[in-house]
């Protein structure tokens, strides 16, 4: 049973490793040109981003229904191993589940054993086993050892593990990302935050778990479509979800802040130089930092007590036309006088010609 748990978990771990999740290809367009405007354009991969897909910074390419990047297998799960991937996450707490009952069983018997009652102590002698004949693999110290140790990795992986099953099968039953659950959450909160009185509906959510579970694992286990397109609800169509994209870039870039750096920052996770509290309140996340000269402009979307995300805007072509976004210290930069990407004046003041 062992052997069988390694095998399956190790056959679908290279699978949603070597298999990809795959990507959009270069240069690809919409059949009609009209439906261009519809759809985000990726200046690195000079093309539209195709419903479903986002740019992955780390494999530099546009992943169709991109999920997430995954260091373990150091690829994106997407459209063609997210499957795989799952399965993976599934089978790898079983088999340490597995491996744990062996490791409990085999400490208790070892141990029930080795006990001996007195009247005023309990003794345990690890030298050898009250019983005839002995154990083929003899059972001492460290043996011991290393078998409480494996029990430990073995629970943990299964909690740990077995956490990121129930999230990816929850997105799965609902036929969305992590991503795009999160797009949908942002929805809601423009809706909110601007009383537009819209009602924003997932449009690839077939209504039924089953039918959205059919969507990732079918039994030839090449999931349905092309990664292209994609079947809708009734209501909806293909670019719902992009335009619902788009209505919340340019709600960002509104909402965004330009910022100007007063001291140099080269960009270190955790900047020693830069206060005890930005050091220790460092974003834990995976995005990126960018190392800022002074002078720079930057334009903020987001941003934590110490610390503050955005884009470095680019004030000449030399810069090479690369774009460059992350977390930088708010002690390193101060709002500009226009603090909006449309130069509105900042607490009414009024625009100096």
């Amino acid at each position: 049973m062992l052997l069988n748990w390694t095998v399956m978990i190790l056959y679908n771990y290279f699978s949603a490793m070597f298999v990809g999740p795959g990507y959009v290809p270069l240069g690809w367009t919409p059949e009609k040109s009209q439906d261009c405007m519809y759809l985000q354009y990726c200046k690195v991969c000079q093309s539209y981003k195709a419903p479903r897909s986002h740019h992955c910074r780390k494999c530099n390419r546009c992943v169709m229904k991109m999920d997430h990047h995954c260091p373990w297998i150091n690829n994106c799960c997407g459209y063609q191993n997210h499957a795989s991937f799952t399965l993976f996450l599934l089978l790898a707490p079983l088999g340490c589940i597995h491996a744990s009952f062996i490791f409990i069983m085999t400490m208790y018997t070892q141990l029930y054993n080795r006990i001996s009652f007195g009247w005023s102590s309990v003794k345990i002698d690890m030298s050898a086993a009250k019983r005839d004949p002995r154990p083929i693999i003899p059972f001492g110290l460290s043996a011991f050892a290393a078998s409480l140790f494996a029990l430990g990795l073995a629970l943990g992986t299964t909690i740990a593990v077995g956490m990121l099953f129930i999230i990816q099968m929850k997105v799965i039953l609902t036929n969305k990302t992590s991503i795009e659950s999160w797009i949908e959450e942002k929805a809601k909160d423009r809706i909110q935050y601007y009383q537009t009185g819209e009602t924003f509906i997932f449009p690839y959510d077939m209504g039924s778990k089953w039918k959205n579970f059919r969507q990732v694992f079918t039994w030839s286990g090449i999931p349905e479509g092309d990664g292209l397109d994609w079947p809708v609800r009734d209501g909806c169509h293909q670019y719902s979800l992009t335009i619902e994209q788009l209505k919340q870039k340019a709600d960002k870039r509104i909402r965004s802040v330009r910022y100007r750096a007063i001291e140099d920052y080269s960009g270190v996770c955790c900047p020693v130089t830069k206060g005890v509290k930005t050091f220790f309140t460092t974003p834990c996340t995976e995005e990126p930092r960018i190392a800022l000269s002074k002078g720079d402009l930057i334009l903020a979307t987001r941003g934590l007590k110490h610390w503050m995300y955005g884009e470095k805007i680019l004030i000449s072509a030399a810069d090479g036309g690369i774009r460059e976004r992350g977390w930088f210290p708010r002690k390193c930069v101060e709002k500009c006088q226009y603090d909006s990407e449309t130069d509105q004046p900042v607490d009414g003041e009024k625009k100096s010609k």
